[in-house]
């Protein structure tokens, strides 16, 4: 099994401690965000691991000394699953060599615990749910709403991801930027963002600006095999200076 690790947004929210070093290296606790990750990785097993940089790339290879650095130089205009298809030949790789995929935003914490679920699921693609995620929410945000998206299921397969809500009803769990792709299934993944229709918006954004749960859902709509993989927080999410008082 492998590991793909998407870190190329500048951190805007977390400013001024971004000035200097990628999201992923501000520190929470006294430790950089992408240690735990790659500490929590690590001690499931995956030690094949990539990751896609941008901004301030070069401080971020010096610090995690990872050799599987793609780069998405244009990552001021575009968006995380423009970030995620940098790292292609990491994909690829995952066919031709019949391993299993981890995909990992670079802002969340997660235990070993939430890794070793993850790595037990078995088919197509499994995305990672928070069932307690209004617990996080209410910690952060003075409405919930301002910030949760959509998450419904149907007979255990997710049958919509990402968009905007207007009542609680319509969130399920929380989706909080971690799956797992199965070798057999990445060349699917990668046909259809490669016949995807560019000029179309997706919830808003164009091609290149386009969210991870949006490309997600077009998953759903062709296949209707995204998976929901439950957990009970284990988790958090540092976006702004506020959130790394968060108790994980």
């Amino acid at each position: 099994m492998k590991a793909l690790i998407l870190a190329a947004g500048k951190g805007t929210r977390l400013a001024p401690l971004t000035n200097n070093i990628p999201k992923c290296m501000v520190k929470y606790k006294n430790k950089p965000i992408i240690d735990y990750e790659l500490e929590a990785l690590r001690e499931s097993g995956i030690d094949d691991i990539a990751i896609v940089g941008g901004y301030l790339a070069n401080v971020l290879k010096e610090y995690t000394k990872i050799n599987k650095l793609y780069i998405n130089h244009d990552f001021e205009n575009t968006n995380m699953v423009w970030t995620m298809f940098c790292a292609r030949e990491f994909m690829e790789s995952c066919v031709n060599e019949e391993q299993d995929l981890i995909i990992s935003y670079s802002d969340i914490i997660y235990k070993n615990e939430v890794v070793s679920k993850l790595k037990q699921y078995k088919n197509d693609l499994g995305v990672v749910i928070d069932k307690d995620w209004k617990i996080l929410w209410d910690s952060r945000f003075e409405n919930v709403l301002s910030d949760a998206e959509s998450l419904k299921i149907k007979d255990n397969k997710i049958i919509e991801i990402g968009k905007k809500v207007d009542s609680i009803d319509e969130i399920e769990g929380q989706y909080i930027g971690l799956f797992k792709v199965s070798y057999k299934f990445i060349k699917n993944m990668i046909n259809i963002y490669d016949n995807i229709n560019r000029n179309k918006q997706f919830d808003g954004k164009n091609f290149q600006n386009m969210y991870m749960t949006s490309f997600l859902q077009e998953i759903i709509n062709k296949f209707n095999n995204i998976e929901p993989i439950f957990i009970n927080r284990g988790w958090i999410e540092i976006d702004s200076i506020s959130d790394l008082e968060t108790e994980l």
